[in-house]
């Protein structure tokens, strides 16, 4: 019978040290030894997931293919392995208590009294081992958010002692922690962690590998020291230096020996050498580019580092595909104007524009996309940035001058984008909107069937205003054409202007989709188009 290991990664000292780095790191080298590993994050706050939450809050919000909406890191997951991720993936505190607490509506519980142990901390085992019956895996790397002392964290913390306890060896727990160098000391000081380890353990949880972030390397004392005083071997005392780019933790992981520690702690075979060749050479062209490109990508959020994280780790895995360098400059859409726009975009090789939601620097939007057009500059719009697209078609070349969308004017006379038919009796926000990977068809000649080269795609999806179609034949007409369609609702998926190098709006997310090991065909040939600009 297949047995799966479990594999907890906590975090200390401080957030945003690299968990969810560290777990796709880990499972990226267990599976470049044939293992077959998935990851799972769970996310200590009550929201049921984050497709409510502002990206001022909590970053980009990640969408699956089975339409769920997720914490950012399971775009790491993805973005490491090359594998899908699910609604599975992804537990947050509020889905824990809404499904403990619906099953005692229904009674199941008999009239127990329900408590945190064992309803809730069985709940969160439950949901960890489902993840693993769904996929016959080797590994489950589940990485618990936030820092271990959180009050929100105690329940996730409790299950992995049941867990470890439960299932002996087939459990370990990797605690990452901070070794911060003090300048004025001219030394890194080991008590943050011992600290982080002593609260673990108060918990009852002894962490088997400490992974250290730091910014110097830990020489042997440091190491010992830390091992003695955190109760583990040396060997198990991993530094995580940091890089210049997150796809070489791997690499440092392995130097490191994390997976060899991991394996043979939990008395796995290491029977095949490590196959990253394919990511070496990924790293290889990624450090050595031969070409470069400055793009603008165009949002509201610009000034959040993780408010776009997909489109910009999109954009690093398709320049390699062209060996080339792609510079990112971030231009906040409300401060784009008709009179600097030119200034704004200068230089430029290439603009994206960017998705989001609300009326905020629309009109910036729309005037970049404006320039974008009329200059020939290669021009990609994601979601709502092709709906900004549409918009500028139908004020400055169809001539209807009040166009807009309802999401940001329910009184134009002219709706070029309009709510879905399916969303205008949905009241409740959270989990509601258009979700997940929908089929599309590519229409045969146009720019972007020459990049997909099939003519049935799967794109995933989040948005609930979509192309009018009443005014199709007006756009056609008049050269911004359909090239992408929903073979089931007709819904206009994709949209090319004639006469233009590159010049495309797509309703879906591309970003979403892309890997290491397969960069997006459409920023592949956005990229390509904004070299060629360059010529």
């Amino acid at each position: 019978m297949h047995s799966t290991k479990y594999i907890f990664v906590t975090g200390g000292v401080t957030s945003s040290l690299g968990k969810g780095i560290i777990s796709a790191s880990l499972a990226k080298l267990l599976q470049a030894r044939g293992y077959n590993v998935t990851i799972q994050k769970l996310d200590p706050y009550i929201n049921i997931d984050p497709g409510t939450l502002n990206p001022y809050e909590h970053g980009e919000c990640f969408v699956t293919d089975d339409g769920a909406e997720t914490d950012l890191d399971l775009g790491h997951y993805e973005r490491f392995l090359n594998a899908k991720t699910s609604q599975a993936n992804n537990i947050t505190t509020g889905r824990i208590y809404q499904a403990v607490i619906d099953k005692e509506r229904r009674g199941d519980y008999l009239g127990e009294t329900v408590q945190v142990i064992p309803h809730i901390t069985d709940e969160i085992k439950y949901r960890i081992k489902l993840l693993a019956n769904q996929g016959n895996f080797d590994f489950v790397i589940t990485e618990i958010g936030g820092t271990v002392g959180d009050i929100e964290s105690l329940p996730y913390i409790e299950a992995v002692r049941q867990m470890r306890w439960e299932l002996g060896a087939s459990c370990l727990v990797v605690h990452l922690t901070l070794v911060p160098y003090l300048a004025a000391a001219g030394e890194l000081k080991t008590k943050p962690t011992q600290h982080s380890v002593k609260t673990l353990l108060e918990y009852g949880v002894q962490p088997d590998v400490l992974v250290c972030r730091t910014e110097h390397h830990l020489n042997e004392g440091i190491r010992n020291k830390i091992a003695l005083f955190c109760n583990v071997e040396p060997t198990s005392v991993i530094e995580s230096i940091d890089t210049k780019t997150i796809y070489e933790v791997p690499i440092l992981m392995r130097d490191e020996n994390l997976d060899t520690v991991v394996l043979k702690k939990m008395n796995m075979p290491i029977e095949k050498e490590l196959d990253l060749n394919s990511w070496l050479e990924f790293l290889t062209k990624l450090k050595n580019p031969k070409h470069e490109v400055s793009i603008g990508l165009v949002g509201k959020y610009v000034e959040l580092k993780d408010a776009y994280k997909s489109i910009v780790e999109s954009f690093i895995h398709a320049g390699t595909v062209h060996e080339c360098k792609v510079h990112l400059k971030l231009i906040h859409s409300e401060s784009i104007t008709e009179a600097n726009v030119a200034e704004k975009l200068a230089g430029l090789s290439g603009v994206l524009v960017a998705p989001g939601f609300g009326e905020r620097g629309i009109e910036g939007k729309i005037t970049a996309i404006k320039y974008a057009r009329e200059s020939k500059t290669p021009f990609l719009g994601i979601c709502l940035g092709m709906q900004c697209a549409v918009i500028e078609f139908a004020r400055n070349v169809l001539g209807l001058a009040d166009a807009h969308s309802t999401e940001m004017n329910s009184r134009t006379t002219n709706p070029v984008i309009d709510i879905m038919e399916a969303q205008k009796k949905i009241s409740c926000k959270g989990g509601t909107m258009r979700l997940g990977a929908y089929p599309c068809k590519v229409i045969a000649g146009s720019k972007v069937s020459e990049i997909y080269k099939t003519e049935l795609i799967s794109e995933r999806h989040r948005h609930r205003y979509e192309f009018n179609n009443k005014y199709l034949d007006s756009f056609q007409n008049a050269g911004f054409k359909a090239v992408g369609v929903n073979p089931t609702d007709n819904l206009i998926e994709m949209m090319e202007l004639d006469n233009h190098p590159w010049f495309v709006g797509v309703q879906f997310h591309p970003e979403y989709k892309s890997t290491v090991k397969q960069p997006h065909p459409l920023f592949i040939g956005f990229i390509k188009a904004a070299m060629n600009f360059n010529k």
